[in-house]
């Protein structure tokens, strides 16, 4: 199998494996996800540490798609399955089982996350997301928002889903936020931003978040 840090080229034994090691791959995730006891969530991908298996020909998208081999996973549950065995150590994303590891490719963030639901909490505003995966996420101090500046010169939110998994909030829920947005005073300067589950997310300045929409 490929070696870590191998170029595409260099992949080439790896890659003949990738018919296999997609239905070795598929099959060893369902097994661990079937033995994850009811009602525990997600399998415990951070207690698993197998071999590191070369890389896979899978690709996730900025727009949240999945691809193998170029061609989109037309499958939800195959897609919903393989997110939850999603893990990210020293910049890269891996797929992993008990018994295996393999290297993805991720254009952007992991996830996308493509509704919004704006609810009363115990600490005023909670705002909940939904990914394209069909998990929901609350917006609170363990899963924060944090805002880059995209290339049009716009901000592009990011919210944190688990273990520096990242889900990357549309265009038309960013401007939701905006919508629901207040100036505050952080650190003594005057920053425009969203409350949810008790703490304030800055955007950036008034002046820059005005100019960016």
């Amino acid at each position: 199998m490929a070696k870590q840090g191998q170029t595409s080229g260099q992949r080439h034994e790896g890659k003949s494996h990738d018919s296999k090691g997609l239905e070795g791959l598929t099959a060893a995730a369902s097994e661990a996800v079937n033995r994850t006891p009811a009602g525990k969530g997600l399998p415990p991908v951070h207690l698993w540490n197998p071999p590191f298996c070369g890389d896979l020909d899978i690709r996730i998208a900025g727009d949240g798609t999945w691809f193998y081999m170029g061609t989109p996973i037309g499958r939800p549950a195959l897609v919903r399955l393989f997110s939850t065995i999603l893990k990210r150590e020293d910049g890269k994303h891996f797929l992993v089982t008990p018994v295996e590891k393999v290297g993805i490719r991720v254009d952007d963030a992991p996830f996308l996350a493509v509704e919004m639901q704006n609810e009363a909490g115990d600490h005023g505003r909670l705002l909940r997301f939904r990914t394209n995966v069909d998990d929901w996420v609350p917006c609170d101090s363990d899963h924060r928002l944090r805002f880059e500046m995209a290339a049009d010169g716009g901000l592009t939110p990011y919210l944190h889903v688990r273990a520096d998994l990242w889900a990357k909030v549309t265009r038309a829920l960013y401007y939701d936020l905006v919508d629901m947005g207040e100036e505050r005073m952080v650190d003594g300067q005057p920053m425009f931003g969203v409350e949810s589950g008790g703490e304030f997310f800055a955007m950036a300045d008034a002046k820059q978040v005005r100019d960016a929409v």
